[in-house]
């Protein structure tokens, strides 16, 4: 895994600076804007991910993208290529630099973990899924679309079997990583029907499910449109419409010891 610096509005950072300190200045200066990105590969799914930590003083925290592939010195990064994760950096407990390096090792280590692990699961769904579908599934890609979700989706990717509607999506709930890793699940989703399961029960069990309810909905629901959903449901999109261009600009240590 490999980390890179990312500057947003405010020129080339300092080459001293270290990740935490260019976060820090950000959250501190009025006019700075700073990003620090993180390469996840071997990744079974998804290949390879760009975790990227934007902090911003007019937010005052430290915001969370995921972008598809990796991303190198000089790249520019538009809303359109980034995904927004409800999954948050925290330095502020930290009373000095070396402190702050390790709440970053940490936080920055259980995110990653977080999607190798979410990839892994969402790749094991893969053969149930071509069986309970009787169809063809591919891997999709999400970033700037507009995907139903019942949660908030956690990687950018998702199987997808057209032929049935059907679409299988790993998704998280809001958290801080000082808290550890977000709450994770799996989410089913066709047509008008759409539910998660925890990300550690059995694909076939949760498929078998799934279908049911869907079956049970299409019943009870006969004139819904197949692209309409119960009211019940909420939908998330997948555009970072509130992120400004990112460019890359240099390497920074791993945040591996």
């Amino acid at each position: 895994m490999s980390e890179q610096r990312i500057d947003g509005d405010t020129g080339t950072p300092d080459a001293g600076d270290s990740a935490e300190e260019l976060l820090g200045r950000a959250l501190l200066d009025r006019e700075a804007s700073a990003v620090v990105a993180m390469h996840v590969g071997g990744l079974t799914l998804a290949r390879e991910l760009t975790i990227i930590f934007h902090g911003r003083r007019d937010l005052s925290t430290i915001q969370t993208y995921i972008a598809l592939g990796e991303h190198g010195t000089g790249e520019a990064l538009s809303p359109n290529e980034l995904l927004r994760v409800p999954v948050y950096l925290d330095l502020a407990q930290a009373d000095s630099r070396r402190a702050a390096q390790d709440l970053y090792r940490e936080q920055a280590g259980v995110l990653r973990e977080t999607l190798r692990a979410a990839d892994t699961v969402l790749s094991v769904w893969w053969e149930p899924l071509t069986e309970y579908a009787a169809a063809q599934v591919r891997v999709e890609r999400l970033i700037g679309a507009t995907v139903e979700l019942p949660a908030q989706l956690l990687m950018p990717v998702a199987l997808r079997a057209p032929e049935r509607e059907l679409m299988v999506a790993a998704v998280c709930s809001a958290r801080s990583l000082t808290a550890g890793a977000p709450p994770l699940g799996i989410a089913c989703v066709q047509q008008e029907v759409a539910h998660v399961y925890p990300l550690t029960d059995d694909p076939e069990r949760c498929l078998e499910d799934f279908l049911g309810r869907a079956e049970a909905t299409r019943t009870a629901w006969p004139t819904a449109s197949p692209h309409r959903r119960p009211p019940s449901s909420a939908s998330w999109s997948c555009r970072a419409t509130d992120a400004r261009q990112l460019r890359l600009y240099s390497r920074s240590a791993s945040p591996n010891p």
